[in-house]
């Protein structure tokens, strides 16, 4: 019997050894397929989201069944006019003035004197309204007045110019006049006086104080009469009375025209020499009215409505 070759017999243990791993490795089990995709309406987020819809459905449907509870609604009281939140006392007096009707000046300073609920000497107050546009340069009114009667305040003022001008100041009955000493108490940041005059050669040295006196009005400037070469005519003026008045961005000017304690003819005075101030510098420009209304009134009392025909 012819031997076997080499290649013969290894082709046998190769088949014998591959019917043994065919015979020992295990059959694998069929995976039964899935009822749902991975992914569109049959998948499992899918269904899930279908199925918490039906449930909110159901709990909707249950709830309208049920009697819903009504809150009963807030009731909103209407807002109290500005003359029913003023005192009792404020109310009393406002009895007195008719608010559709203008009062002759005379009449309305009478009123303003009867009507001011305070115990100290409150001031009276002029209110007047214009028909004009304080964006406008030629607008923008703004003036000094010497009040004949006074303004009723005690003023302290303060010169700060050359040492020639000095001794002149304390003689027209400056408070404070002074030189380059003055400039020291600024630094320190007192401010004792209520008007600052000065020289226009010493303005230059006052600049660095701006941000000190500007905030509190007392910033000497030319429009309003502080800046000047006169100090002692400018003192003699803010003693006697010389009040400053402009028109605020609504287009009225506020001014203080004396004290309740003045009475209605010193206080006309007054009143009639702001007006004819505030008249003299009408716009030339100006269409329309120029005064749209005047209001007199004190400290903490009632306004009162006036003619504007001063």
């Amino acid at each position: 019997m012819p031997s076997k070759t080499t290649k013969a017999v290894k082709e046998e243990v190769v088949a014998e050894k591959t019917e043994k791993v065919k015979v020992e490795k295990p059959v694998k089990a069929v995976k039964e397929p899935k009822t749902v995709a991975k992914a569109g309406k049959r998948s499992e987020k899918a269904i899930k989201e279908t199925e918490a819809k039906a449930e909110k459905e159901v709990r909707k449907a249950t709830d309208t069944e049920q009697p819903v509870e009504v809150k009963p609604k807030k009731i909103i009281k209407p807002a109290r006019s500005k003359l029913e939140r003023k005192g009792k006392k404020y109310r009393d007096l406002a009895k007195d003035i008719d608010k559709t009707k203008t009062y002759p000046l005379a009449e309305a300073l009478g009123l303003a004197i009867k009507s001011s609920p305070t115990k100290f000497d409150a001031t009276v107050e002029m209110h007047v309204r214009l028909g004009v546009d304080p964006r406008q340069a030629d607008h923008n009114i703004r003036d000094n007045v010497v009040l004949p009667a006074g303004s009723g305040k005690t003023i302290r003022v303060a010169f700060f110019g050359e040492d020639k001008d000095v001794e002149a100041a304390k003689k027209a009955g400056a408070d404070i006049a002074q030189s380059d000493e003055f400039l020291q108490q600024l630094d320190k940041g007192i401010t004792n006086f209520d008007m600052l005059i000065s020289s226009p050669s010493t303005m230059i040295k006052l600049s660095k104080y701006a941000k000190l006196l500007g905030p509190k009005g007392l910033m000497p400037n030319p429009k309003s009469g502080t800046v000047t070469n006169d100090p002692a005519k400018a003192i003699k003026e803010a003693k006697a009375g010389k009040i400053e008045y402009k028109i605020d961005t609504s287009g009225i000017i506020h001014v203080g025209v004396g004290k309740v304690s003045f009475g209605a003819d010193k206080l006309q005075e007054n009143v009639q020499a702001i007006f004819d101030s505030i008249k003299s510098n009408k716009p030339s420009g100006l269409k329309g009215n120029y005064v749209n209304s005047i209001f007199l009134s004190t400290s903490m009392g009632p306004s009162i409505p006036v003619e504007k025909n001063l």
